[in-house]
Parts: structure tokens; C-alpha cells; sequence
């Protein structure tokens, strides 16, 4: 066992102990070091002895150091080991749903607990053991947890997994030990909305406070369902039974707890024709990585930035690309930064998504294909806004492999990506760089 060391960071308290590159680490303070997580656990002492493989034989380095500073050691890869993919096969699953011939890492289903604590990566609990849970509850890592219902046989049925409804247990020994979580329901439509939904809700409540918040999401559908389980699309009906057993249950637990402790998505509300709630109504916002209270973060920061906002600004034409859904609210404020400066034109375009196909509405869906098909030959103006939402992280990637320049040409005008900030989008409107 161990893992190897490829990088010693210069001047830093292993590179101090003589610590080189290739060895390998056995232990850290007599603790066998698996991944990531037993390296950022064991390593935060202040005394540190580490046992290396050099050469074929072990040797020992001890090390002083503030406590919680970084030893400067590499290694391969961000979690020393592999990513835990999912085992299940959910009814629901969008890479499943995915076309054919798309770049591999698309196809890649993540249900790792390690990700869930590092970077807020819902996991299942499916892909778990006895003491992967003992070791959460020892290093106390909080994590998020896809549920989906709390009904162990339709839990099941949902994951495609005859393991999944066991692994409840999971949960309620997590929350007895005191382990903070986020919790997701997927809603299925005739699946595990109704009376399943106020089942998970109810057993999710009780236990409180280790379950932080619930977020709901209605299941996306693309048009690539062929040898899928039959699901249906949302209704305006039955969005609004939804969010009506949502509603009635944020304010049984505001007042017996303090909490409204269950939220439903933007997409919801959209669907359902229904105002997006005041600010309060999400608290801190805890699931709004999940789409929760997006928009109504996205309108309030950029009505302060327009208050706040005195500046003169040249005469500017532009556009503005985004999905189906945030169509009506992103018109809303383009048309409230273009009544406060007269010499700013801008044009909003809703783009249908024909690639994943039309029930697919967000922002972050959307790829160049799309973009370019529905805006060629359009004045666009000297620039077209878009989410940074549908370009891959620290690329130039949309979903499609079309490049942001690519998409440029076609188009023939300059694409500026805009974080979902509300002061960000009014310095994008406006063309200030920064």
C-alpha cells in the first residue's frame, strides 16, 4: 500500500525533512494513507512522523509545523486515487439520456464521498461500507445525500439498485452521530411525488438538526429516452400539486422548527407560472448550487447594482443568449438597465434546446449548436452575453465540444460569459471590464 509522491513544494516542511519525489507514502503518525481524505485528516497535526517507501525499504520523516498547514506534498491526482463512479442505474439519470459520440467525461457518473465534502457532489450512499461511514463520522465530514424517497422499496425501483433501500440506514446513522447534511429529491412525476413526497419529507424532518436542508428538483427529460423506464414530463397541474405540498410544509416546519427546511427549485415556480418567492422565503440559501433560489439571488443583486450603479457608459450595442426559463427574467432586467442609460441597446434571445430537445429549458444545457443555429445572421451587436453555466469549468468547452471562439466566427461577434451575479451581469450589460 501507499501512494507516490510525485512534487515536494520548495521550502515547505516536507521539502525541510528531505521528503523527495517518488517516494512513496506508507503512514502518516502510524495511520495508513488511502486518499485525499486520510492525507488532509492525519497530516493537520502540528508533529507529524510519516513513514516512506524509498528504494524499497521504509524510512521515517518527522516533521514540525503549524497545525492545519500544508505538508507540500503532490501527488497524481487531486484525491490520491481514483473517482468512485455510481453504481446504480436511477430511472431519472441524465447521463443516460445523453446522445451518443459526446466527449467520454460526460458519460461519467460520480457517487463519491470524497467529492461530497471537498466540493458539494451529492452522493447516493449506495457505493458505501460500513466503515466508510465510520471513518465520515470520524474525521466529522459534512456531506450531501441524493435521497429521493425515504420508501426503501421504491427507493429500489428508482436506483435500479436492489442495495439502495438498505442503505437508508446510512443516513440515520449519520444524522445520529451529528454529521451535517444537504438532502435532494429528484421528482418523478407519478413516482415519488403525493404521499411519497410527504413520507421523505416528514422522515427527513425527524432528523433534524443533522439534516440541514431539502431541495427539490423536478426530473429533466431529454429527447434521448429510447429503452428508458417511461417517465412524463411535468404538467402545469402537477408542478403546482408539488409545490403545493412543498409550500404546506415549509410552514409546518417554520413553525415547529424554526426552519422551512424544504425548498423547491427556480424550475418549479417557472413552470408552474408562479412568482419566484421574496429573498426570506430561502433564508441563507442553502441549495442554490441546486438551483434553489437562483433567479431570486440573480434579480435582487442586480436591482442593488442598478441603484448603486451612476456610471456613464458609450453608446453600446449587444445581445444576450439564455435558456428557455430564465427567458422572462433576464428580458425583466435588460429592460431595466436599457430605461436607466437610453444609449444601451440590448436584445434578449431565448434558445430553444433542440440538441437534448425542448423539455430541456436551462441556461446551462444549452451548447454551441444551438446558439449558433438559432442566432446566425441576427445583429448581435458588438457582444452576446451567455451563462458562464454553459461552458466547461476553466475551458472554452461547450457541452457540444464547440469552442467559445469557434462560435465567435460563426456568429461573427465577440462572446463575454457572465457568472449568475446579478452586479456581475449589469457590469456585462454595461461593458465594463475589469
Amino acid at each position: 500500500m501507499g501512494i507516490e509522491i510525485t512534487g515536494v513544494a520548495k521550502n515547505s516542511p516536507a521539502a525541510k525533512a528531505k521528503v523527495q519525489k517518488g517516494d512513496v507514502l506508507v503512514s502518516i503518525n502510524g495511520n495508513e494513507i488511502e486518499d485525499v481524505l486520510d492525507y488532509m485528516f492525519y497530516a493537520a497535526e502540528a508533529e507529524i512522523k510519516l513513514v516512506l517507501k524509498r528504494g524499497g525499504e521504509n524510512i521515517e520523516a518527522k516533521i514540525k509545523k503549524g497545525e492545519y498547514d500544508d505538508l507540500g506534498l503532490e501527488f497524481e491526482t487531486f484525491l490520491m486515487d481514483d473517482k468512485r463512479s455510481c453504481q446504480n442505474k436511477c430511472i431519472f439519470c441524465f447521463i443516460d439520456q445523453m446522445p451518443p459520440g459526446m466527449r467520454e467525461t460526460l458519460y461519467f457518473k460520480d457517487d463519491d464521498a470524497r467529492l461530497s465534502f471537498l466540493q458539494g457532489n451529492y452522493i447516493t450512499l449506495t457505493n458505501l461500507k460500513q466503515k466508510d461511514i465510520d471513518r465520515i463520522i470520524k474525521m466529522r465530514l459534512n456531506i450531501n445525500v441524493s435521497v429521493h424517497t425515504t420508501n426503501p422499496e421504491l427507493r429500489c425501483k428508482m436506483m435500479h439498485n436492489r442495495f439502495a433501500g438498505e442503505k437508508l440506514d446510512y443516513l440515520y446513522q449519520l444524522a445520529k452521530a451529528g454529521i451535517m447534511m444537504n438532502c435532494q429529491i429528484v421528482l418523478c412525476p407519478g413516482i415519488n411525488d403525493g404521499p411519497e413526497l410527504e413520507r421523505s419529507l416528514e422522515d427527513l424532518s425527524s432528523l433534524m438538526p443533522s439534516i440541514q436542508s431539502i431541495a427539490v428538483v423536478p426530473v429533466g427529460l431529454s429527447k434521448y429516452r429510447d429503452g428508458l423506464f417511461q417517465l412524463q414530463p411535468f404538467t402545469k397541474e402537477t408542478v403546482r400539486a408539488a409545490l403545493d405540498i412543498i409550500e404546506r410544509y415549509q410552514k409546518k416546519f417554520l413553525s415547529e422548527y424554526g426552519t422551512r427546511l424544504v425548498f423547491a427549485s427556480d424550475e418549479f415556480y417557472l413552470k408552474a407560472e408562479r412568482e419566484i418567492p421574496k429573498a426570506e422565503a430561502y433564508e441563507e440559501y442553502p441549495q442554490y448550487e441546486n438551483g434553489v433560489g437562483m433567479l431570486r439571488s440573480l434579480e435582487d443583486e442586480f436591482d442593488s447594482a442598478l441603484e448603486d450603479c451612476s456610471c456613464e457608459i458609450p453608446k453600446r450595442k449587444i445581445s444576450v443568449a439564455t435558456g428557455v426559463a430564465a427567458y422572462p427574467l433576464l428580458k425583466k432586467l435588460v429592460e431595466k438597465a436599457t430605461k436607466k442609460w437610453d444609449n444601451l441597446s440590448c436584445e434578449v434571445y431565448a434558445i430553444i434546446n433542440y440538441f437534448f430537445g425542448e423539455n430541456i429549458t436551462v441556461s446551462g444545457l444549452i451548447t454551441g449548436t444551438d446558439l449558433v443555429s438559432q442566432l446566425k445572421d441576427k445583429d448581435l451587436g458588438e457582444e452576446l452575453l451567455i451563462s458562464a453555466s454553459m461552458i466547461k469549468k476553466d475551458s472554452d468547452l461547450f457541452l457540444d465540444d464547440y469552442t467559445i471562439p469557434q462560435v465567435e466566427k460563426e456568429l461573427g461577434v465577440k462572446i463575454r460569459t457572465v457568472e449568475s451575479d446579478g452586479y456581475a451581469l449589469l457590469d456585462s450589460l454595461l461593458g465594463i471590464e475589469y
